[in-house]
């Protein structure tokens, strides 16, 4: 879990990945992450994936470039019933997904014909 923010507040955010890189993190079907709160800012899926990358160093670069931050094409984010894979990152994730009631869906988008 990633550390607290300053003043100790954190988020515990439900997120599932697809299944190659929860093998390739040794992850189960949902991981539950502990997202350091910073002051005057919301949780975003900035935030999120910061998180995710810190506990699980194995994980850089798979979901978003690790020089420009962007998300890699065949990548998609849903929760709520909503694609938020072109909301800008910093963005506040919904309060259910923040509050835990909902979860954070990484999805690996395939492409084809």
């Amino acid at each position: 879990m990633s550390a607290a923010s300053d003043d100790g507040r954190f988020a515990t955010i439900r997120l599932k990945l697809p299944h190659h890189l929860r093998n390739l993190a040794r992850l189960p079907g949902e991981v539950a992450l502990d997202v350091p709160i910073a002051e005057g800012r919301a949780v975003s899926l900035e935030s999120v994936l910061a998180a995710l990358e810190a506990s699980h160093p194995v994980l850089r670069g798979t979901i978003r470039d690790q020089a420009t931050g962007r998300r890699r094409p065949f990548i998609r984010f849903f929760a709520c019933r909503r694609d938020l894979s072109h909301d800008p990152p910093s963005a506040p994730l919904p309060d259910d997904v923040v509050d835990g009631r909902e979860v954070l869906i990484v999805l690996g988008a395939m492409a084809g014909g």
